[in-house]
């Protein structure tokens, strides 16, 4: 079987609260990336600001933007010069009051192919993003674009392997998790290094039971929580790519930006998928509790 290498450019970065600053930032690696020959390149969950959502204030919906929008055409007009494919994570303002968490994929002539909004979403302490985000209604659809089709989901939803599954069922060849994690600094280092193993450990699953690579892109730094209720949030970076066997291709620090070049092998995962045939030997005749809460 022939190799089908798609060379994959990675952005682990901290933000500060100058989106033109963070814009310029990323656009610099992003253009570093594919001179050196990615023709896709992921980003991190809502890369343009800080991770707002450690408060809830509604003058912070300020920072949503409409798709399209001046914001698109700045990664539009970067994925034409580059002719990379770009994955980004955008706050997207729908209707005055209904806003997404939302990803959107720039074909490499500077089109939208698509986008994705993020379906689960969290509401814990200093990740109040229920207050921000409408939950997504477009559903769990890969995203066809030159490089392959795209299977983007956005942070939580790295956690549910309903949403990678359907995503693979879908037809995605490649599963995309743009991701805003970490750690608040009360926790011990033994929880600390718990919760990351388990993060890893679940993404990795997905790419196991689905036979599909996995790249997943986090941010990286302190950012303190403005009301002072928490010591902030410390994103703990690891960004990685994984084969479909979970196999780990790369993984990033915890503790500083990296921009990285990956080269995945697509055509792994019909073979990955013969020796495990997990998709043909699915009971889906078994399977309608899947669609309830509970079962009590």
């Amino acid at each position: 079987m022939n190799s089908r290498i798609l060379p994959v450019g990675i952005i682990q970065q901290h933000k500060s609260a100058d989106v033109v600053q963070n814009r310029m930032r990323l656009a610099e690696e992003i253009r570093k990336l594919a001179a050196q020959g990615a023709r896709l390149i992921v980003n991190q969950e809502l890369h343009d600001s800080l991770y707002f959502c450690q408060t809830e204030n509604v003058d912070l919906c300020n920072l949503a933007v409409e798709i399209p929008s001046e914001s698109t055409d700045f990664y539009a007009a970067l994925a034409k010069e580059t002719g990379a494919v770009i994955v980004t994570s955008l706050f997207e303002r729908r209707a005055p009051g209904l806003y997404h968490n939302t990803a959107v994929v720039f074909e490499a002539d500077g089109s939208i192919a698509g986008k994705y909004r993020k379906m689960h979403i969290p509401d814990d302490p200093a990740y109040y993003e229920k207050f921000y985000f409408t939950p997504g209604d477009i559903g769990f659809y890969p995203i066809d674009t030159s490089v392959g089709r795209l299977g983007v989901l956005v942070c939580w939803d790295q956690w549910y392997p309903e949403a990678a599954r359907l995503m693979a069922l879908a037809g995605a060849e490649l599963l995309i998790y743009p991701t805003a994690i970490g750690w608040e600094s009360s926790d011990t280092d033994d929880e600390k290094a718990r919760q990351r193993d388990a993060w890893v450990t679940v993404q990795r699953a997905h790419a196991v039971a689905n036979g599909l690579p996995v790249v997943t892109v986090n941010r990286v730094g302190h950012e303190p929580d403005p009301s002072g209720a928490t010591r902030g949030i410390t994103f703990w970076g690891t960004s990685f790519v994984a084969g479909p066997q979970g196999e780990l291709l790369f993984e990033a620090p915890s503790d500083s930006e990296i921009s990285r070049l990956v080269n995945v092998d697509l055509s792994r995962s019909e073979q990955v998928r013969r020796w495990w045939p997990f998709l043909r030997d699915r009971r889906i005749d078994a399977y309608s509790g899947l669609t309830k809460r509970f079962l009590d």
